[in-house]
């Protein structure tokens, strides 16, 4: 399987994404939007993974090229390849099946649990998920639910926390690829956004307390990635 990943800062990469897939043997690729424009053909990838960032899907003024992402993200979908979206990948996601992103009514960064809705529960993609589960949240902005889309999981700071579309491409607001190395850079890079009081925003000492298991939170992940590209290899979407 060919996984490509669109990032859009240099701090916020795959992570335990790409752990996993280099323990199965995966092909992987990059294109680093913030530094250099060029996209694949869709033909050349299977599973396309579209990373966080702290800028939002309406930036586009301010960085041009989201204007050619989004626009090689809808290619990739009406091709029928699969696609997961981390965050600003999720709202991007979003966005391209023709649901609102907009600011959530609460910012969110740090540690929350996030539960699985029944449609989760009950699923072969997400059903060995725990029905909860603690994940690093680090957002302002939210979706509203594509039209057409499952709803799958949410937390008491933001509904909309995952959904999945035609059962080959899938958004999570959550971030359960973080590493501790992950949020220590998010932490330098984007620390500023700390300092404003907020019900869903934990402090830098909290967010580096050492009673957050990553190790556990990845393993969600990769139960999550070992159903989701099972499915799409019985599917036929990915070899």
């Amino acid at each position: 399987m060919k996984i490509h990943y669109l990032m859009h800062v240099p701090f916020e990469g795959p992570q335990a994404i790409s752990t996993w897939a280099k323990e199965r043997g995966y092909s992987e690729s990059y294109s680093r939007l913030y530094e250099d424009r060029s996209l694949p053909s869709a033909d050349d990838l299977d599973l396309l993974v579209i990373m966080g960032g702290p800028m939002g899907v309406y930036d586009q003024e301010q960085y041009p090229w989201l204007k050619e992402e989004k626009v090689f993200i809808k290619k990739v979908m009406d091709a029928g390849k699969a696609c997961l979206g981390i965050c600003l990948g999720a709202q991007l996601l979003a966005d391209a099946l023709g649901a609102k992103v907009h600011k959530n009514l609460y910012k969110e960064i740090g540690f929350f649990p996030v539960s699985l809705t029944p449609l989760g529960w009950n699923s072969p993609i997400f059903g060995r998920m725990p029905a909860t589960f603690e994940a690093l949240h680090w957002h302002g902005d939210t979706f509203d639910m594509p039209q057409g889309a499952l709803h799958i999981a949410s937390s008491s700071g933001c509904a909309n926390q995952a959904f999945i579309f035609d059962n080959r491409i899938v958004g999570f607001q959550f971030h359960i690829e973080s590493t501790r190395q992950g949020l220590e850079n998010l932490i330098k890079n984007c620390g500023d956004e700390l300092l404003t009081e907020g019900e869903y925003i934990q402090r830098p000492e909290v967010l580096l307390e050492d009673n957050h298991d990553f190790d556990a939170m990845n393993r969600v992940l990769f139960i999550f990635l070992d159903d989701f590209t099972d499915y799409l290899q019985k599917e036929g979407v990915v070899s």
